[in-house]
């Protein structure tokens, strides 16, 4: 089964239609026995971080997904669900002063993109690592983002890159652990077929 973790955020209804082609039950939920005891895990994310780390927080999201990791059961973030992976997002505002901690399963800050326009909206093609186990059979395809911010440092195993005004981490594997900025529950059929070669790891 694939848990798709509900915290308040993310598009959790178009998130369950995708991975369910991978034929695995798919349950959307924020129960913590589930979401532990799923074979996947997707967090999904959209919004500003502060945000999301707050419902992430106030379900228990973030205990979920460091335990998970220490246990190696496979986990897969998605836009600002992948970026909350990270120590910290920095998003200055005038009600905020620019720091929110993240979960912290990989060290690292997540910037505003240097790009003249933003939000980077629309299809880019990817860079995957050669190892790539999430891109295999899809190398070459483009997939659908919708953010302004990013991770610009390498963490992981396999590190993944895309480039808009500059480049940017797009997707990491790491083990159990995994994300994409981009949506694949957008991405077409480039996008199922990640999902669905996420989904024979489990």
């Amino acid at each position: 089964m694939i848990a798709i973790l509900d915290y308040g955020s993310g598009n959790l209804r178009s998130a369950q239609r995708a991975f369910s082609t991978s034929g695995m039950d798919v349950v959307v939920t924020a129960d913590r026995k589930i979401c532990m005891e799923a074979k996947g895990l997707v967090v999904p994310g959209v919004g500003a971080f502060q945000s999301c780390m707050s419902g992430l927080m106030r379900v228990g999201g973030d205990q979920i997904i460091r335990e998970r990791k220490g246990m190696q059961r496979p986990t897969l973030g998605i836009c600002i669900g992948m970026q909350i992976f990270f120590s910290e997002g920095l998003e200055p505002s005038r009600e905020h002063s620019g720091s929110t901690r993240g979960v912290g399963v990989w060290s690292g800050s997540v910037e505003r993109i240097d790009a003249p326009v933003l939000p980077h909206m629309g299809w880019n093609t990817v860079m995957p690592a050669h190892e790539s186990e999430l891109f295999r059979g899809v190398e070459g395809e483009s997939f659908y983002f919708v953010h302004s911010y990013a991770a610009k440092k390498s963490v992981g195993k396999y590190p993944s890159w895309s480039e808009y005004g500059e480049r940017f981490l797009c997707a990491v594997e790491d083990g159990a652990l995994s994300a994409t900025q981009f949506h694949p529950e957008k991405s077409g059929k480039a996008g199922l077929a990640l999902i669905k070669n996420w989904s024979r790891s489990l």
